[in-house]
C-alpha cells in the first residue's frame, strides 16, 4: 500500500497484550520516575508497592512486537529513506575528499606554503584532533535535537570550510588553511556518527546492515577520489608557483561549490524520521516521550556495557591505523618509488575502492546471517594479514605489488568500519545508535592521531617498515580483545520477536527498587 506522504508498507505485526504493565525504568538512557510527569503512573515516593495501570508507552512496546487489534503499532518503509542515505552519502563524501586532499600532495603542500611535512601532515590530523573533544557534545545534540539539524550543521560546516579554503591560495597561507581544514574537522563531528543513526531509523532489519555500509561507503568513496583526483589536479610544478595556485584554486573551488549544493540537498531531502517505525526495535523506542531520556544515563549505561569497552578499543585500534596509513601512504611510496605521487594516490585509490566492496560484502552478509563478532573477527585477522603482506612487500621494487597489497589490505580494513558500528548498536541496543557510533569514532580519532605520529616518527627516522610492523603489533591486541567480546544480540532478538526484556519500576523519590520486575516477550 502506497499512501499520499510516500510511505510504502512494508510489515505489519501482531500478538497478545498483557492487561496491564508497570512503568519501564530504563530504555535508551531514560530516566526511571519520568512516569509520573506524564500522569502520575509511578508509584507514590516513600509508599508500598502499588498495583500500577497499564503505561500508554509500556503497551506501544508490547504492540510493536505484538498486541490486540486496536493497539497495533505500524511498521513500514518509507520510499525517502533513499534519497536520505543518497544525500548523506554525497556530503559525506566530500567531507572525506577534503581530509585526505593535503596529505596525498605532501610534498606539493609542503613546498607551497613553505612548510614541514609534519606541519602538513596537521592538516589531516586536525581532523582527529578535532572530534575527540567534540564528540560528547556533538552526539548529545543528535539526540537532544534530532537527526535533520545534526546533518544540516555537518553539511553547512562542509561548505563553509570549503570556501574559506579558497582564502588561501597563496604561499606563506597556510593558518589561513589550517583554519579552513579545521571547520571541516568540526563537520566531520557531525557526520561519521549518523551512517548507523541514519540506517536505524530509515531501514528495515534486513536492509539495516546493508544501508550503513553504504552510508560508510561514502565517506570511503571521498577517500578514494581524495587519493586519485588530486594528484592529477594539481601536479607538482616546484618551478612554477603561480600555475601551483591556479591549479589548487580548480580543486578547492569546485569543492565548495558541489558542497554548497549538497547543503540545499540536505536541508529539502532530510527530514527527522518516517511516518511509520521500519521495523520493532524503532517501534520499541519510538514509545518513550523524549523528555524522559538521560544523555548521562545513557553514556553510563555504555561505559558499564564490557563487550563494548572491548569493541570501542579494538575498533579505535583498526580504524586508527587505517587513518595512520592513509595519512602517511605518500611518504611511504615515495620513500622507495621517487617521483611516483601519481601512482601513490592510485595505490591509495586502490585501497579505499577495494574497501568500499569489502563493506558492502560485509554489510549483505549481516543482513543474510547476523554473524556478527564472527564475520568482525575473521575480518580482523585478515586485516592483520595484509599488512604484514604489505609492510614485507613495500619495498620490493615492483609497483604492482604494491598495487595487489593494497587492494588487499584496504578490502578487509576499510571494510570492517560498518562492522564495528553495526555490532556496536547490536550489543548496546536500546542505547542511542548516535552515541555509541560517537564514542567508536573518538576512540578511532585518538588511535589516529597517536599512531600517525608515531608512525610518521619511525617512517622518517628508519624506514617505512618500522612504521607499519608498529601498526601490526596493535592490530594482533585487536585481534585478542575482539575474540573477547560477548556476542549479544539485543536488536536483532527485539526485530525477531526472542527477547525477554527484565524491566524494574522505581517509584519516584524512592532510594530503594522495588523486587518486583515485569518481563515483556515481543513475539511474531
Amino acid at each position: 500500500m502506497v499512501e499520499d506522504g510516500g510511505e510504502e508498507e512494508a510489515e505489519g505485526e501482531s500478538g497478545e497484550m498483557p492487561a496491564a504493565a508497570a512503568p519501564l525504568q530504563r530504555c535508551n538512557g531514560f530516566l526511571p520516575g519520568k512516569e509520573a510527569a506524564g500522569g502520575g503512573r509511578a508509584a507514590p515516593a516513600g509508599g508500598g508497592e502499588q498495583p500500577a495501570p497499564a503505561a500508554p508507552e509500556a503497551e506501544a512496546m508490547l504492540a510493536a512486537g505484538g498486541g490486540r487489534p486496536e493497539a497495533r503499532l505500524e511498521t513500514r518503509l518509507s520510499r525517502r529513506r533513499l534519497a536520505v542515505l543518497a544525500v548523506f552519502s554525497c556530503y559525506s563524501l566530500v567531507n572525506a575528499f577534503q581530509w585526505i586532499q593535503y596529505s596525498i600532495l605532501s610534498n606539493v603542500f609542503a613546498g607551497f606554503y613553505g612548510v614541514s611535512f609534519t606541519e602538513i601532515d596537521w592538516l589531516s590530523m586536525v581532523y582527529m584532533v578535532a572530534y575527540v573533544p567534540l564528540i560528547l557534545p556533538a552526539t548529545w545534540l543528535l539526540d537532544a535535537r534530532g537527526l535533520r539539524l545534526t546533518a544540516l550543521l555537518g553539511a553547512g560546516l562542509n561548505a563553509l570550510g570549503a570556501w574559506l579554503k579558497c582564502g588561501s591560495l597563496a604561499p606563506r597561507r597556510y593558518p589561513l588553511t589550517l583554519a579552513a581544514q579545521a571547520v571541516c574537522a568540526v563537520a566531520q563531528v557531525f557526520i561519521l556518527g549518523l551512517p548507523s543513526r541514519i540506517a536505524s531509523v530509515w531501514f528495515g532489519p534486513t536492509e539495516v546492515s546493508t544501508a550503513c555500509a553504504v552510508a560508510v561507503l561514502g565517506n570511503q568513496l571521498g577517500t578514494a577520489i581524495g587519493f586519485l583526483l588530486p594528484p592529477v589536479l594539481v601536479p607538482n610544478t616546484p618551478n612554477d608557483i603561480d600555475l601551483m595556485a591556479h591549479n589548487i584554486g580548480i580543486m578547492f573551488y569546485g569543492t565548495a561549490i558541489v558542497s554548497t549544493l549538497l547543503f540545499f540537498l540536505t536541508g529539502v531531502v532530510f527530514e527527522e524520521k518516517p511516518k511509520y517505525p521500519p521495523s520493532h526495535s524503532q517501534a520499541v523506542l519510538q514509545t518513550k516521550p523524549p523528555e524522559d531520556y538521560s544523555y548521562k544515563q545513557s553514556i553510563i549505561n555504555l561505559f558499564k556495557n564490557i563487550p563494548f569497552i572491548l569493541l570501542l578499543i579494538s575498533y579505535g585500534i583498526m580504524t586508527g591505523a587505517f587513518y595512520s596509513v592513509s595519512t602517511l601512504l605518500n611518504q611511504m611510496i615515495v620513500t622507495h618509488y621517487a617521483g611516483e605521487e601519481v601512482n601513490a594516490g592510485r595505490i591509495g585509490l586502490t585501497l579505499v575502492v577495494a574497501g568500499m566492496v569489502g563493506s558492502i560484502i560485509c554489510g549483505l552478509w549481516l543482513d543474510y546471517t547476523k554473524t556478527y563478532k564472527q564475520t568482525t573477527l575473521i575480518v580482523y585477522i585478515l586485516s592483520f594479514i595484509g599488512l604484514l603482506v604489505f609492510t614485507f612487500t613495500l619495498d620490493l621494487g615492483y609497483l604492482i605489488v604494491v598495487f595487489v597489497t593494497g587492494g588487499v589490505l584496504g578490502f578487509f580494513m576499510t571494510g570492517y568500519l560498518p562492522l564495528g558500528f553495526e555490532f556496536a548498536v547490536e550489543i548496546t541496543y536500546p542505547e542511542s545508535e548516535g552515541t555509541s557510533s560517537g564514542l567508536l569514532n573518538a576512540s578511532a580519532q585518538i588511535f589516529g592521531i597517536v599512531f600517525t605520529l608515531v608512525q610518521g616518527k619511525l617512517t622518517t627516522d628508519y624506514s617505512p617498515r618500522a612504521g607499519n610492523i608498529f601498526l601490526c603489533a596493535w592490530i594482533f591486541v585487536g585481534i585478542i580483545l575482539t575474540a573477547l567480546i560477548k556476542s549479544d544480540l539485543r536488536r536483532h532478538n527485539v526485530n525477531s520477536g526472542i527477547m525477554n526484556l527484565d524491566v524494574k519500576a522505581v517509584p519516584v523519590d524512592s532510594p530503594v527498587e522495588p523486587e518486583s520486575t515485569l518481563k515483556i516477550q515481543s513475539a511474531l
